[in-house]
């Protein structure tokens, strides 16, 4: 017997009609952004400063990223990122996992206790004056340490990771363990975090964007050029415009602007292009990984 086909109401298809629209507009919205960011880092600067570049590029050209490869600063800011965001994520991973899971097993004394101080923490903080203070007390000023340790958690990462645990870790997986003769360590690592791939691919993401696009803890913190990160690098290019109009002569503002303009969504592209690349790898865990940590419980 043939199924019977649910028959299309007038309504279902205007809100199909709907849905199809506020999304086409919502992709429009944050596609149009990346394009034009792609096509002016392949455009004459000129086309690009007189407002003649729409979606295509005008001019083709791409001396911006020759520009780019050849700079010696852009290059070690560009390595010093890949080794902050590795090692940062790194640290963030084992620090909220080491947060998460006790505060997610039942048996713990005061977890409900520890839970609240630690959430209040995402509302209150000591600020910048005395992070930098402590920071400076540790000796690690100009250091990769500074950029690392003092975000070494997010609170709100760790609430998510520990509702995971609890809700999709089954407590009889851990009584069985536990009869077996495992311990804690090994139970978390060989049964809880091989189960545990969708919330720590999610977690990479999000300390993995933090990380790259972070530029403000090493504007404080870093004073040699040679450890800056590449946000930092791209902010020095980014306000070399205002530099060249404080200039008083005219060819030296026309050629550091014409520069500036050129390499500058040059360096856009290049820095958003490893983040771009991990989300398709993480697509799989996201969605999944977020709704099981953020919604259960």
């Amino acid at each position: 017997m043939k199924a019977s086909k649910i028959k299309e109401t007038r309504g279902d298809r205007i809100i199909d009609v709907v849905n199809v629209c506020l999304l086409g507009a919502v992709l429009i919205t944050a596609l149009y952004p990346l394009l034009y960011v792609t096509s002016a880092s392949l455009s004459d600067p000129m086309e690009v400063l007189n407002g003649n570049l729409v979606l295509l590029p005008r001019g083709f050209n791409t001396e911006a990223y020759r520009e780019i490869f050849k700079s010696k600063s852009i290059t070690t800011g560009y390595v010093n990122t890949i080794r902050y965001t590795f090692f940062g994520v790194l640290t963030n991973l084992c620090m909220t996992v080491a947060c998460a899971y006790p505060l997610s097993q039942k048996d713990l004394y005061g977890r409900n206790v520890l839970t609240l101080v630690f959430a209040f923490t995402m509302f209150f903080n000591g600020g910048l004056v005395p992070t930098y203070l402590i920071v400076r007390s540790l000796g690690l000023i100009n250091s990769m340490w500074a950029l690392i340790l003092p975000g070494s958690i997010s609170m709100w990462n760790m609430i998510i990771m520990r509702t995971f645990f609890s809700n999709n870790i089954p407590y009889e997986l851990h009584e069985s363990a536990y009869i077996d003769g495992c311990s804690d360590i090994r139970m978390l690592t060989y049964i809880v975090l091989p189960l545990s791939a969708p919330i720590l691919a999610v977690m990479v993401v999000f300390y993995g964007v933090s990380h790259w696009n972070s530029y403000f803890s090493a504007l404080v913190y870093l004073t040699e050029r040679q450890k800056y990160p590449l946000q930092l690098v791209l902010r020095e290019i980014l306000i070399t415009d205002q530099a060249a109009l404080a200039s008083g002569d005219s060819q030296s503002v026309y050629d550091m602007m014409m520069m500036a303009e050129k390499m500058k969504y040059a360096v856009i592209v290049v820095a958003s292009v490893p983040v771009l690349m991990l989300y398709p790898f993480a697509q799989r865990y996201f969605v999944k990984g977020v709704m099981i940590g953020a919604i259960k419980g």
